[in-house]
């Protein structure tokens, strides 16, 4: 099964600091042919920039790891289309969510991503979004 990341799982499973850590740094340490994850340009940049200017990670370690994780044989990595923004404008419209948030859940559902990790509690009162060919599960892995 792929699992798509949202920003913030990402960076708890990256980053030592964070007290969710501990519950999220397995999703990566236990990455496999039937576990994989997914990510896109939104969470890839919205990580980095999370790490290096919040977390305070020097920008060549944020980098690397970012690297490393892009080039692991179990992640998937979703690019952007205009059908994909347009489908996010749908979201945003449709669901009340913000323009990163409706990126990203577009971009895993067109690339058909069954689940996303999340920690955003206005994302996870959704529980699952649905589009005419397309639905996701959002799910919580910290708790």
């Amino acid at each position: 099964m792929i699992h798509g990341l949202d920003t913030n799982i990402l960076c708890y499973a990256l980053d030592l600091a964070f007290p969710e850590n501990q519950r999220c740094k397995k999703i990566l340490l236990e990455l496999s042919a039937e576990s994989k994850i997914a990510l896109n340009p939104t969470v890839l940049h919205e990580a980095y920039h999370v790490l290096v200017f919040d977390q305070e990670w020097h920008p060549t370690e944020a980098r690397h790891r970012l690297v490393v994780l892009l080039n692991h044989p179990y992640v998937e990595f979703y690019n952007q289309s205009r059908r994909i923004s347009i489908l996010a404008l749908d979201l945003a419209a449709r669901h009340n969510l913000g323009g990163r948030d409706s990126l990203i859940l577009a971009n895993l559902m067109a690339n058909n991503a069954p689940v996303l990790y999340t920690h955003d509690r206005d994302l996870l009162g959704l529980k699952q979004v649905t589009d005419k060919r397309f639905s996701i599960k959002l799910e919580d892995p910290v708790v």
